[in-house]
């Protein structure tokens, strides 16, 4: 049982980046193993230059992201809500690394696909500067739908369960810290649940 932590945020001095060190030293805490991806430090397009008409190569970054996955019994996607969605870094991972062959395959002559990524489970903590009422009520969320619903669900990964925390731009200091204090209780809380 091990965590793949993916931090989607492209900036190492971001809030985003401080969460996914404070998830990562909980869940170490309980003793499990635990790999953290900053997707900024990755060499890969992000573009999926053909769509899926023809096979673009994996970069060796991508072929060993995908190991990660596979690995991985509980996946933490860790990035900033940017636009009412993810950032174009982490969109364009998700367009390169959840492929058809390897998250998911459509049945020929069918509607329905088959689900790859079975078995896992997965969180979202996202920042954000949207109040989360707001973000609620009026965009309805389309980036956390999108990823959990869309990606995650698609592919097979459930429960998937979902943190956000807002509004960054007008956070203090103890606010930050009581965040980040939260997440590092997060991520021992969900290791130590994969150790029973």
């Amino acid at each position: 049982m091990n965590i793949l932590i993916i931090n989607g945020h492209p900036d190492k001095e971001s809030l985003c980046n401080a969460m996914a060190q404070h998830y990562y030293n909980g869940a170490r805490e309980v003793g499990v193993e635990v790999e953290l991806l900053h997707l900024r430090d990755l060499n890969f397009k992000t573009n999926l230059e053909f769509g899926y008409r023809i096979e673009t190569p994996l970069e060796p970054d991508l072929v060993n992201a995908q190991q990660l996955i596979e690995e991985a019994s509980h996946i933490v996607l860790i990035y900033p809500v940017w636009w009412q969605t993810y950032p174009a870094l982490l969109k364009g991972f998700i367009d390169r690394v959840f492929l058809p062959g390897f998250a998911f395959k459509y049945r020929q002559g069918s509607l329905f696909w088959d689900k790859y990524l079975k078995g896992k489970s997965a969180r979202i903590i996202a920042t954000m500067d949207t109040p989360n009422l707001i973000s609620k009520l009026i965009y309805k969320k389309p980036g956390i739908n999108s990823l959990k619903k869309g990606i995650l669900n698609f592919c097979g990964i459930k429960p998937v369960k979902v943190t956000t925390f807002s509004p960054v731009k007008m956070a203090k200091v103890e606010k930050i810290n009581d965040w980040l204090n939260r997440v590092q209780t997060i991520g021992r809380q969900e290791a130590s649940k994969l150790k029973k």
